[in-house]
Parts: C-alpha cells; structure tokens; sequence
C-alpha cells in the first residue's frame, strides 16, 4: 500500500520511519493521505439572533464575552451566541490565538490593535472592531507573558 504523508517538517522523519518499519510505502503519488490535525476547531458552533445555527469561522472571533450564562461571541459578520459555557470555548480556542482577559472575557490576539496601560496593574486593549476590554489584575501576569510586555 502507498501513503502520501501530509504532516509538519518536524514530524515528518518521524511518521515516514515508522510506516516504513510497519511494511507501508511512502509516496507523493499515492491515492491515500495521512495528515496532522489540530486539536483546535476551525469553526465554533452558534447560534444567530433568530436561534438558527450556524459554524463561525475561529478566525473571524474578535472577542468573547459572558453575560451570566449566555455567551456573545462578537466576530467580524456581527454577534452569535454560543451554544457552549466559557470554559469549555477557553479549552477549544487555540491559546495560541486566544487569551482570557477577565472573568467573562476571551479576545484574540491578531484583533488587538491598541494596548493601553491603564492603574492598578491593569491594561485597556481596543480591538479591531472599536471595542475598549480591560484586562483584569487576575490575568495581568498572563496577559504580558502572551504579549511578551
């Protein structure tokens, strides 16, 4: 049987080695592919203002943001609501990407456009959208090793 491996530069040597002593031929021709995926969605789950669901893109989320138990997910098409609790959108975003803020917010890392050091051990970021977030003292230290400040 041919495999076509489709995994990162560091992984490569690694897979290819161990499909070779497993009797697996390794070729770019192959009809069959073996790739790496991510452990974090492309897309969320959520549902617009008229309760109907729909897949956001992960890319498009500007911030999230928790209001009691109902959760705004504000993204560059408008606002959705998520069908999750914050905890459970803290474990699927990638925190590469992501970062929580405060108690009921998570904002992504490339819709920060200004960052503001603000009293008491605090910053106020503007995101892409206009939006003003504080970042609380609870995650300042998170906040600056995230952001290398």
């Amino acid at each position: 049987m041919k495999i076509r491996i489709s995994v990162s530069a560091e992984n490569y040597d690694l897979v290819k080695e161990y499909l070779a002593r497993h009797g697996v031929e390794i070729s770019e021709d192959a009809e069959y592919v073996i790739s790496e995926s991510s452990r974090f969605p492309e897309f969320l789950n959520v549902r617009d203002e008229k309760k109907e669901r729909l897949r956001l893109s992960v890319d498009e989320v500007i911030y999230v943001e928790a209001f009691g138990k109902e959760i705004e997910i504000h993204a560059q098409q408008g606002t959705f609501y998520a069908l999750d609790r914050m905890y459970q959108l803290e474990e699927l975003l990638d925190p590469q990407k992501f970062l929580r803020v405060s108690k009921s917010v998570i904002i992504s890392k490339k819709h920060v456009k200004k960052i503001r050091a603000s009293l008491s051990m605090k910053y106020v970021l503007t995101l892409s959208d206009g939006t003003l977030v504080d970042v609380t003292r609870s995650y300042y230290a998170d906040f600056r090793r995230f952001f290398n400040i």
